[in-house]
């Protein structure tokens, strides 16, 4: 499921894979998607407020606000482990999760890890992968959460 959200900029929807389960067991995760961007609004008092509003019309620099949102059923409901795969568009810059139990890939979901334990290629030689790098986010939601039986993931990105 694809989105537009203007200006070239597509919101992904994620994946759910089961992780201890056949792959049947993931059609009993319903997600649902929202895309939102961060604005500073002047206040009354003269600062700035920061608000969000649904993602429409973008600018480079924008800082995105991703929320995946599940809720389980069946097999699911009774806490199988499972996991939530979001590929980032192109045109955004991850920057992080709001929970930090997140794994990243660097190229394109082949591997993962935590952002500080990843290196890139880089003109012959290797560096620490950056946020910039991230190609994909994902959760791997344990048996103890999944059997509360909704809840969301969160993380934020900035327009190229």
């Amino acid at each position: 499921m694809r989105c537009s959200l203007g200006l070239g900029i597509t919101a992904v929807a994620a994946v759910v894979t089961a992780s201890a389960a056949p792959l049947h067991a993931a059609e009993r995760v319903a997600l649902a998607h929202s895309v939102f961007v961060e604005r500073a609004i002047p206040a009354a008092d003269g600062r700035l407020s920061r608000v969000l509003e649904p993602a429409r019309a973008l600018r480079k620099g924008d800082r995105l606000v991703y929320v995946v949102a599940w809720r389980t059923a069946g097999r699911q409901a009774e806490g199988e482990r499972f996991t939530i795969t979001n590929p980032l568009p192109r045109s955004v810059a991850y920057q992080r999760s709001a929970d930090g139990r997140e794994e990243v890939s660097i190229d394109g979901g082949r591997t993962w890890g935590q952002i500080g334990n990843l290196r890139v290629r880089d003109d012959g030689g290797w560096r620490n992968a950056s946020a910039e790098d991230v190609t994909h986010v994902r959760w791997n939601v344990p048996r103890e959460l999944a059997q509360a039986g909704s809840g969301r993931l969160t993380f934020s990105g900035i327009v190229r």
